[in-house]
Formats: C-alpha cells, structure tokens, sequence
C-alpha cells in the first residue's frame, strides 16, 4: 500500500514539475497569438444594431420591408464589386486546372515501353520519402489523399509547364490531339479559321457541407454533404438578351474580355457562379495558407446576407435613404453620386451610359463603393414577402431551400433612384444572369474585440 501511495506521489510531482500553472485552471493554451487579418481589398464593418427596412413612404406599396430593430455580428466586406480582371483570375485558374489535367491523364495513358508522351505536362513525382505517415497511407489504402475535387486521385499537376494556346505553335500531334478534342471549340463550331476555347468545359466542382441542416437534422454526415458543378464562365449575351431592340453588340464582344473593362464589376453571373468564386476564392488563400510551416484556415469567403449588405450600405447613418446620406442622388450643386438611369431615361447624364468601374464616385462612409448603383449585387437570402416578418433580431437571414428567388440589392446603372435606396429589396432568380448584376464577397470577423488594429 505504501508502495502505491509512492507512485501516486512521484507521478503528481513528475506531472506538476512539468508545468508551471501551480495546479490552477489556466485554460489550453495556443502555439502563437491570433490577430485577425484584413483581406486585401476589404474593409471592416463593425457591426451592431440599426433600424432596417423602410422608415418613410413605401413608394412602391410592396409592403415587404417594414421598419425593425435588427443586430448584425462584424464582418469584412469587398470595397468594391468583384471586377471581370478579379473574376478573370478564377475562369483562368479553372481554364489551366482542366487542361493541365486533361495533358497528364493523356500522358499517363499513352506513354509505355519507355517512350513518353507530353512527358513535360506529366504527373509530378511525389517523393514518398518526403511524405508524412498520413499521406503514406492514404495513398497506399486509399490511392489519394482525400480529396474528393480532385479528377487526378491526388496526383500533382505540373504548373511550372507553360501552356500553349496558339494553334500553330502546338509543340506535338499529342499535344493538339488534347487541346482539340477536349478543349477547343468543336470543328462545326469554328469560323474564320479560328478555334476558340470551348467555355462549356470550363466547369468548376467544389463540395460543401449543409451545417445549418445537419444541426438541425439526424443523421449521418455524409448525407448533408452537398456537390456543385458549376459553369464559370460568365453569359456575354446578357447585354443582348436582356435589351430587344438595342444595339449593345460591342459590350457582347468586348465587356468580359477586352482589358478596357478589367476595373469593371463583372455581370452576366448568376448566383451559383457567385457562390463558386466564393469557394474558389477561400480555396486560394487556404492553400497558401497550408504552405507554410504552421498552417492555418481563413473564414470562408461568401455573400453577404440582406441585412449584412443593408447595413453596410448604410454607412452608419441611421435613416439614411442612399449610402451618402442625403435624400437626393445628386449633390447640392446638381453632381450625380451613383450610376443610375436619372431623367426618365438621360442614362448618359450621369457620367456613364452603362457600368462605371469599380472604384468609381465617392465611397460611404465604411469605404464602400458603389452600394448604390452601377450593378445590382446578389445576396445569400432567399426572397420571400414575409422575411422581416418572421425572421429573427439577429443576424436575420430568412433562407429557403426550395425558393430559387434570391434577393439582389442596391440597383444598377438601368434602374430609377427608387432602387438605389439602401431599403429597397428586388429579387432575381438564382439560375439566372443579367448585365445589371453582379457581387461581392464578405468574410466572417472572428471574436467580437474590434477596437485593435
């Protein structure tokens, strides 16, 4: 018995000498300090409480945003709408993933008996020396790494190899046999000679998880595992579709891909190819963010809720009908302070006959531009008549599985002053596209000390 009474007392000390806490409840402690940090291109919103909805006459009798008290948690938000060079970088990283991968499984298939094809676009080698024991078995049990997006069973792509789009500098019959048969628009499609990226390939797949639903539902993770597939790139033919009878030809041809309009908030996406560069954007900044030594994970990028976006677009004024806070959307000297379509129809008179670049007219004061015209941007809330009605105080955000109609706030370069004010709601459906809509992305605040840097 006094042999046991010993071990216990030798362990306690063993285990007390180890520490330096003198056996109080000090909490677990963390590697390093955490200091949140700003996105670039972002600014803080604060958050807090404010009255939202419609607080003079309801010009429109919709009825649908009565004025309430609501309280929203702080955030980062765009300082602008996401432009077509921003969205340009993600129908670019799409582009290259897909042909990279599509040049190494042909490599892979066709290359034996020691005669290699595309031998420079292959799968990297992955030293199994330098593998962790997690990646040793995964790929020895599994054959990937775990990653359900990945086409290539975790294999390395080769992002060193420059890819070559010009037909005739095609460096192999190999090489063109791939770009023409998986890549390039097909031949019946071709004219003037000119082969043209096929962009219905151009499909981004991404995976999420429904916590909301799983929180709330039984059952086994897997089955609130949701898989998107969604086309990136943008519909051009808005500017065509959405006017009969106008000639907008030029913006069809010119808007996304001439790099005149790279400032130029991107339309022509819809709500799901929104949500996807939102993934995407996340996925970037995680993946440099596991390349270093002590890796961390951001909040997910995403759209902002109806009344993140209506707070935002306030400024911190309270009352206020535009972002600026004056009642009028001009200036006391007759200067107009968003892109709209003023004078029944003048869309000129403004400064722009359709969008403005981003960064256009002066900010409000959160440093937001354009909260109110230019384009209309998506929300992440179903539309419904009765959301300020039956949703909550905090953090409201009325979303429903089944209802496509997503609410769009802000107004855009062809809609009257009405839909400029920060308390007018308008919807659009989720498959669809405009050439007056685009978005912009927030990202969580973690903890609520927002007095530091």
């Amino acid at each position: 018995m006094k042999k046991i009474s010993l071990y216990i007392l030798l362990a306690l000390v063993l285990v007390n000498c180890g520490s330096n806490d003198q056996g109080e409840l000090v909490g677990v402690k963390s590697s390093g300090n955490w200091h949140s940090e700003r996105p670039l291109g972002m600014t803080l919103i604060s958050g807090g409480s404010f009255t939202m909805g419609k607080q003079s006459e309801d010009v429109a009798g919709s009825l649908n945003s009565p004025a309430r008290t609501v309280t929203v948690r702080p955030y980062y938000m765009d300082e602008t709408e996401i432009t077509n060079s921003e969205y340009k970088e993600f129908v670019h990283w799409v582009r290259d993933s897909i042909v990279r991968t599509e040049l190494a499984l042909f490599s892979e298939l066709m290359s034996f008996d020691g005669e290699p094809v595309l031998e420079e676009y292959k799968f990297l080698n992955i030293d199994s020396t330098d593998m962790s024991p997690y990646q040793k078995y995964m790929m020895k049990t599994y054959g990937s790494l775990g990653d359900l997006n990945s086409p290539t069973q975790g294999k390395m792509l080769n992002w060193e190899e420059e890819i070559i789009w010009n037909v005739h500098e095609f460096p192999s019959e190999e090489y063109a046999e791939v770009m023409i048969d998986s890549i390039l628009t097909p031949i019946e499609d071709s004219f003037e000679g000119r082969r043209m990226l096929n962009v219905d390939k151009l499909k981004f797949t991404y995976y999420w998880l429904d916590q909301e639903a799983a929180a709330r539902n039984k059952g086994d993770r897997r089955d609130f595992i949701k898989q998107e597939i969604v086309n990136v790139y943008p519909d051009t033919t808005v500017w065509v579709r959405d006017f009969k009878y106008s000639y907008n030809d030029p913006m069809h041809q010119d808007y996304f891909y001439h790099q005149a309009y790279n400032d130029y908030p991107v339309v022509g996406v819809s709500w799901m190819q929104s949500k996807a560069f939102c993934k995407w954007r996340t996925k970037k900044k995680n993946d440099y963010l596991n390349s270093k030594r002590n890796p961390t994970q951001v909040p997910q990028f995403r759209l902002a809720t109806e009344t993140e976006w209506e707070f935002a677009a306030r400024g911190g004024l309270e009352n206020a009908t535009y972002p600026w806070g004056n009642p009028y959307p001009t200036t006391d000297r007759g200067c107009f302070l968003a892109n709209f379509k003023p004078a029944r129809g003048n869309y000129a008179v403004d400064g722009a006959l359709y969008t403005v670049e981003a960064k256009s007219y002066p900010p409000n004061d959160y440093g937001l531009y354009n909260m109110s015209g230019n384009v209309a941007e998506w929300t992440n809330t179903a539309y419904s008549e009765a959301s300020y009605y039956i949703g909550s105080t905090m953090n409201p955000n009325v979303e429903m599985d089944k209802n496509h109609r997503k609410v769009i706030r802000g107004g855009s370069w062809k809609d009257v002053a009405y839909f400029l004010e920060v308390s007018t709601r308008d919807y659009e459906y989720a498959d669809s596209a405009r050439s007056y809509i685009g978005f912009r992305t927030v990202q969580d605040f973690l903890g609520t000390d927002i007095s530091g840097n």
